[in-house]
């Protein structure tokens, strides 16, 4: 069952969910609105190996915004902490800068219960695009599971900066 923008400032009133900071104008009717953090990383590599670290320069986002390139994959944050150990947690892009071409958590859109923090976002476009920190990139909503609840106690579960991937085992 998905939480109505009500029922999630419910929980946020309630200590269920945290977002903050949290704003009211922002809540949709199923979901919230997150907004882009300051801090973006991007591989200088062509070619990533699942199997190694690839250097993720890290750096803030100029006032006059941040171009994204095609062919490239960006690492960055909500501005928000954002989580529940009542809920699960699923961010999504928003579908206005879908128009432009900005894919938004390209493949890791689902949040396990129990995680609180900085959201890390997999940016990439397909076209040239401008950024800015702190503007409107995507919702989240919240979910209620079902079933014995196991919380997520995994190496991405308090960040608070853009987390590059852990190294993959291929075995």
């Amino acid at each position: 069952m998905i939480l109505t923008g009500k029922a999630i400032a419910e929980a946020v009133e309630a200590g269920e969910i945290t977002i903050s900071p949290f704003d009211p104008a922002r809540l949709n009717p199923n979901s919230y609105n997150y907004s882009l953090g300051a801090e973006i990383r991007f591989t200088p590599r062509e070619t990533l190996d699942a199997k190694t670290n690839a250097p993720w320069p890290e750096t803030t986002i100029p006032e006059e915004g941040f171009l994204l390139l095609p062919g490239r994959l960006y690492l960055a944050t909500t501005a928000e902490v954002i989580g529940s150990t009542a809920f699960v947690t699923s961010l999504i892009g928003r579908s206005s800068l879908g128009r432009l071409g900005l894919f938004v958590q390209v493949t890791a859109d689902l949040g396990h219960q129990g995680a609180v923090h900085r959201w890390t976002l997999e940016l990439a476009v397909v076209q040239p695009l401008r950024v800015y920190a702190g503007m409107r990139l995507g919702q989240v909503s919240f979910w209620r599971s079902r079933g014995a609840v196991t919380a997520y106690g995994g190496a991405y579960g308090d960040a608070m900066a853009p987390m590059p991937a852990l190294p993959t085992s291929l075995t």
